[in-house]
């Protein structure tokens, strides 16, 4: 079955940086594009980055810059750096995973509190 776990979330102050990681199992991994997605309260789930398995990457204007997602096919984990944090980057991250046109695998999400 596959899994794919959230870890590294937590609270920290506008400016800091955070690294979230996902750990992924039951899943070809190098063939898979993930993805990092943020809920916040209120409001729709939405893409933050995401990654091709040949290392293509996309992100949301609102972290370009700021944001860095990265792949580790020898750990089955993908990253996303989060520098220069701001309040409006809390939300609830999630991890995601699909092969081409298939229905994605979610992880259960890490918490990001970004304080002023």
């Amino acid at each position: 079955q596959v899994r794919l776990v959230e870890s590294g979330g937590g609270l920290v102050q506008a400016g800091e940086s955070l690294r979230l990681s996902c750990a992924a199992s039951g899943i070809i991994f190098e063939v898979a594009t993930m993805g990092w997605y943020r809920q916040a309260p209120g409001k729709q789930r939405e893409l933050v980055a995401s990654i091709t398995g040949g290392g293509t990457t996309n992100y949301a204007d609102s972290v370009k810059g700021r944001f860095t997602i990265s792949r580790d096919n020898a750990k089955n984990t993908v990253y996303l750096q989060m520098n220069s944090l701001k309040p409006e980057d809390t939300a609830v991250y999630y991890c995601r995973g699909n092969y081409y046109l298939r229905e994605p695998y979610w992880g259960q999400g890490t918490q990001v509190t970004v304080s002023s």
